[in-house]
């Protein structure tokens, strides 16, 4: 298993958290399974699927298109059984990998909502990722 952190910016935010609080109860069910059953489970070896891609050195974006009920059958987990609207989920979470199995949630958005913003939401991933980096060197701990 691979350990989950939030990154949080050196100005306090937490673009993650930013980012899954905005979502719909059905999108944030989805994303919330993916996280524990897909990502925090097979970590870099999701690599060669159809749920993670490099999008730059280090930087990963990991891809949820369905739904906690479709993740729960794919991998033998407990459906939270929504009972919100049924929704289309085509969420992007940036990941960057680290030390002995850790997973860092960097950011998100809704790709679903607009496809145009992929790019732009790259850059600020970049961009926290490079904070991120920064304060592991300050700290003494190169990752």
């Amino acid at each position: 298993m691979w350990t989950v952190e939030v990154f949080e910016a050196d100005n306090g935010t937490m673009p993650f958290q930013r980012f899954a609080n905005s979502l719909s109860d059905f999108k944030f069910a989805a994303l919330d399974m993916a996280i524990k059953h897909v990502l925090a489970g097979r970590g870099l070896d999701l690599a060669t699927s159809e749920w993670l891609r490099q999008v730059d050195k280090g930087l990963h974006e990991f891809r949820v298109r369905h739904s906690a009920e479709e993740i729960a059958q794919m991998f033998d987990a407990r459906s939270p059984g929504s009972s919100a609207k049924k929704e289309d989920v085509l969420l992007r979470v940036f990941v960057h990998f680290y030390g002995e199995k850790i997973v860092l949630l960097l950011g998100g958005f809704d790709k679903g909502r607009d496809s145009k913003r992929q790019q732009r939401e790259i850059g600020r991933a970049k961009k926290l990722l490079v904070q991120f980096k920064e304060r592991q060197h300050r700290e003494g701990r190169r990752r």
